[in-house]
């Protein structure tokens, strides 16, 4: 069973954070899906990792393409990736299930925090997902470092 991670974006943005976080997750080994509610957003998302340094590139691919099951990084905004993550990052509000937590490696909630519906759905996601059992973790860096500030 895998644990889930609450990131409370509050000084850097999604298209600066998000690099990171899939960075770190490739070194793991694992496949990601990237799931939002929009796919206007994730269209957006995805010309922003494009954009990103050279040195750095994050290889990925937004769903619907003839390569979605190759895709190291598939944004998406189904439930089910056709790339067979070992992660899930859930953006802009997107449902996670206590099954998929159960299921995969690591999902990861990020939220923005200057957005007080997202901040109430991540609250409401954490009371649904802890009381189906699922290990949690809250991450915040409003000091300017991530530090953990909750855990069940």
């Amino acid at each position: 069973m895998g644990d889930v991670y609450f990131y409370h974006l509050t000084r850097r943005p999604l298209d600066v954070m998000l690099p990171d976080l899939l960075a770190k997750s490739l070194d793991r080994g694992w496949r990601v899906a990237v799931r939002g509610t929009d796919p206007d957003r994730m269209d957006w998302l995805d010309r922003k990792l494009w954009q990103g340094p050279e040195e750095g590139f994050l290889p990925h691919g937004l769903a619907g393409g003839p390569h979605d099951a190759d895709q190291p990084v598939l944004l998406t905004t189904d439930a089910q990736a056709a790339n067979d993550p070992g992660c899930l990052m859930a953006i802009d509000g997107a449902e996670v299930s206590a099954g998929e937590v159960a299921a995969l490696d690591r999902v990861c909630v990020l939220f923005d925090g200057d957005d007080g519906a997202a901040t109430q759905r991540a609250r409401d996601q954490w009371r649904v997902l802890t009381g189906a059992g699922c290990k949690a973790q809250y991450w915040s860096e409003e000091s300017g470092r991530w530090e953990k500030k909750a855990e069940s």
